[in-house]
């Protein structure tokens, strides 16, 4: 028989089973999710002219991003979804939402240059989130690097371009040079946030409180929340400032653990090295003078 019978039955796929997720991967996701729906609220906000409600819109997206990397850190929830949604939550509530408050707020005045610095921020937070992802990975680093990030991270760098805003709502002047004062502002904060500038992490601050810390952290979690919501603009101002005094001392740091890790690798070469044996004696004709042709 040449050709094989025709079955009629059609064939039996074996459907692909997967296992069921964890409720504690779920949740900083959820937190990731409600951060990006702040941020688009910012925009949503921004556009209606109502640039408080679109800073107050930002600075919970910050405070949530915060959270959530830590949360999923203690309970072993992260996963490489939540840290691609991460990343793309961060471009929009710390990229594209700032510069358009900016935008909205004065720079539209400028028109397109005004724009192109709005674009230039975004663009710059987008590649800052890329580096990141990058590096983060990068097995050849110290131990001690983790405590740095490579120049101002996205959502510092959010609150931080919006000094000028905050400014103007503690009644500052305003008028065209504000205006262009906050272009070239926008830009140096873009560029701050693409170099390689080391910047305190604070990673690893946080993970252990001592027993005669946790009421004192209680008290000025609890103080900081209230001035924030009593006195917002004060508390961004002054806290942007500040961020902005202690971008040097990042710098001296990471030199300062540089300058450790190249003296402790030449004393470790120091000791590894064997003694040089003794140098043969010269021979008396090579100390002769070569004959001149």
């Amino acid at each position: 028989m040449v050709f094989q019978p025709i079955d009629p039955s059609p064939p039996r796929f074996r459907s692909r089973r997967f296992k069921p997720i964890p409720v504690r991967t779920l949740l900083p996701n959820l937190i990731t999710l409600l951060a990006l729906c702040a941020g688009l609220t910012a925009i949503r906000v921004a556009v209606e002219n109502n640039i408080q409600l679109a800073l107050a819109a930002i600075v919970f997206a910050a405070l949530l991003d915060g959270i959530d990397g830590r949360l999923a850190r203690m309970l072993k929830g992260t996963s490489r979804f939540g840290a691609e949604l991460d990343s793309l939550a961060d471009f929009v509530n710390f990229g594209v939402a700032p510069a358009l408050i900016l935008y909205f707020w004065g720079l539209h005045e400028l028109h397109s240059a005004g724009w192109i610095a709005a674009m230039v921020f975004a663009i710059c937070a987008g590649l800052r989130l890329a580096r990141f992802n990058v590096m983060i990975d990068d097995p050849n680093q110290p131990a001690w690097a983790g405590n740095f990030f490579t120049g101002i991270p996205a959502p510092a760098g959010a609150i931080t371009v919006l000094l000028p805003i905050y400014l103007s709502l503690l009644g500052a002047p305003g008028g065209l040079i504000v205006v262009w004062l906050t272009l070239f502002y926008t830009l140096a904060i873009a560029l701050l946030m693409v170099s390689r500038l080391p910047v305190f992490s604070g990673k690893r601050v946080g993970k252990r409180v001592p027993p005669e810390m946790v009421l004192p952290v209680f008290v000025l979690v609890v103080l900081f929340i209230a001035l924030l919501v009593s006195y917002p603009w004060q508390v961004l101002a002054l806290g942007t400032l500040a961020y902005l005094a202690c971008l040097p001392l990042g710098l001296w740091s990471y030199r300062n653990y540089r300058r450790k890790d190249a003296e402790a690798a030449a004393a470790a070469g120091a000791a590894a090295e064997p003694f040089a044996p003794a140098p043969p004696p010269a021979d008396a004709d090579s100390e002769r003078p070569t004959r001149l042709n």
